[in-house]
């Protein structure tokens, strides 16, 4: 009878193999049993992986949709809050320099236009919020201040009535000035920095996307920006003296300021409706996401049992394995013989 015989180094590298081999099974299923994500992907999907990749751009589209959700929820969120602080402003103001200018009293007259003239300045900061480097208000011009500073236009608007002696033309050179197409030296071309054209729709799903147009050169804001430019022309002294002329043009002042309320409100609506929408897709995307994940899962997913089976399987191997190794290692020539 023959008998083939391995040598002692090839034992030892048959050893040293069995090893690595067990060790990179145990790894692959230390990994499945954390991750519970099969380790062989290929050998998961049977080799067509059209399923998966499909499932997986679907999921990196749903995620590009989260963070520009997020991102448009904070850009209206940022437009809501300044026109909130505007009308808010517009609400108090208003009313005290109607109540100055009818009552004619010219120490009311005083205060309250120079407040008004203060909040002026507040109303344009607001319009002017930037959030993340983008301006909400300048349209398509997002990277471009929209209003000018308070001064230029008061200078602008005093250069306009210059000359005027009646409330009543005074009046209507501040409401010319800030109504002027573009061209004419007005709001338009001064005071007004940010874009023609409005902020391109948002795409918050596939097929599904919100628009907001409103920018600080719409009417309703001109309209706000009128009044609080009146006042503050009247409590910096650029209008005439006379104490008649300055309690009619603070009371006009607070007309002009009441009468936005309402366009204002209409405004916050219209971002409120966007923002409950875009509230809305963030719900659907994120119940396709864990859907989709589900999905994804069932295609690649480990099974506990079978894994912590196969790894209590090899971990036996690898004890038999030293067992064997240690007892070769110790045999000698004597016990041999």
């Amino acid at each position: 009878m023959n008998y083939v015989s391995v040598g002692d180094m090839a034992q030892s590298y048959m050893l040293r193999k069995h090893n690595v081999q067990l060790k990179q099974t145990m790894n692959t299923l230390t990994e499945e049993v954390v991750t519970g994500i099969r380790g062989d992907i290929g050998s998961a999907v049977k080799g067509d992986f059209t399923s998966l990749a499909a499932v997986e751009r679907s999921i990196g589209i749903l995620a590009s949709y989260k963070q520009a959700n997020t991102e448009a929820s904070v850009f209206l969120g940022s437009m809501q809050t300044a026109l909130e602080v505007v009308q808010g402003m517009a609400t108090s103001v208003g009313s005290a320099l109607i109540a100055a200018g009818v009552g004619d009293n010219t120490a009311a007259v005083n205060a309250t236009t120079a407040d008004a003239a203060q909040r002026f300045s507040s109303v344009i900061a607001a319009l002017n919020t930037n959030v993340s480097g983008r301006y909400v208000f300048s349209g398509a011009a997002t990277d471009t201040k929209p209003l000018a500073a308070a001064d230029v236009m008061l200078d602008a608007l005093e250069t306009a009535i210059s000359g005027l002696s009646t409330s009543e033309d005074i009046v209507a050179a501040v409401e010319t000035w800030f109504d002027a197409p573009a061209g004419s030296g007005g709001f338009t071309d001064i005071g007004y920095m940010g874009g023609d054209q409005s902020l391109s729709p948002m795409r918050i799903a596939d097929g599904d996307s919100v628009s907001v147009t409103l920018t600080a050169s719409d009417q309703s804001i001109r309209d706000t920006l009128k009044g609080f430019a009146l006042a503050a022309l009247v409590g910096e002294g650029r209008v005439p003296s006379s104490v008649t002329t300055r309690a009619q043009l603070t009371e006009a002042a607070g007309s002009m300021i009441m009468t936005v309320d309402a366009s204002l409100t209409s405004e916050r609506t219209k971002i409120g409706t966007a923002e409950g929408l875009i509230e809305e897709a963030q719900t659907r995307n994120s119940a396709e996401t864990s859907s989709l994940a589900l999905a994804r899962a069932a295609m690649i997913e480990a099974d506990p049992y079978d894994t912590a089976t196969a790894l209590e399987a090899v971990k036996t191997q690898i004890e038999t394995l030293y067992t064997l190794t240690s007892r070769l290692s110790a045999l000698t020539l004597t016990d041999y013989l």
